[in-house]
């Protein structure tokens, strides 16, 4: 299955129909290939918006639902992969984040991690990061760094 990062949660009660396509324009670099849909999402009361090429699924409806396989209370799950890095942050039941950064290399699927991490004000030293993307020995050290642990789904 192949799968598409440009896509973003919008809260229910600001989404309408009719401006997806702009939702997504404002956010990503679109191609005329590409058909905007959305699907919604009851349990969050929001919809996913996403563009994608016939046959692709977007990543964060996938990480969404991982969610609830996080132990720890902060949950926080990182993929990266085609030049993004998708972003689902959690804390308890709730949903704080689901989003897509371009991200060509490691060094700013980083920043845009410890950006979210700062903006959502959550202590990286007590908070595990669950990694759903292949990583390098130096790259999942980096992470160890900062955070309490790293973990792999």
């Amino acid at each position: 299955m192949s799968l598409t990062h440009k896509c973003t949660l919008v809260p229910a009660r600001f989404f309408e129909e009719e401006d997806a396509r702009c939702i997504l324009s404002s956010l990503f670099t679109l191609s005329e290939t590409e058909t905007v849909s959305f699907r919604a999402v009851p349990r969050l009361d929001a919809v996913l918006v996403y563009a994608a090429e016939e046959g692709q699924e977007p990543v964060l409806e996938g990480m969404i639902g991982q969610l609830p396989a996080c132990r720890e209370y902060n949950k926080i799950l990182f993929h990266r992969a085609d030049g993004y890095l998708d972003l689902v942050i959690g804390q308890g039941e709730r949903l704080l984040l689901a989003n897509s950064y371009p991200a060509p290399d490691f060094t700013t699927a980083e920043y845009y991690l410890f950006l979210a991490m700062k903006s959502l004000q959550l202590n990286p030293e007590v908070s595990t990061v669950t990694v759903l993307s292949p990583l390098s020995e130096a790259e999942e050290m980096s992470l160890y760094r900062y955070f309490k642990s790293v973990e792999s789904l």
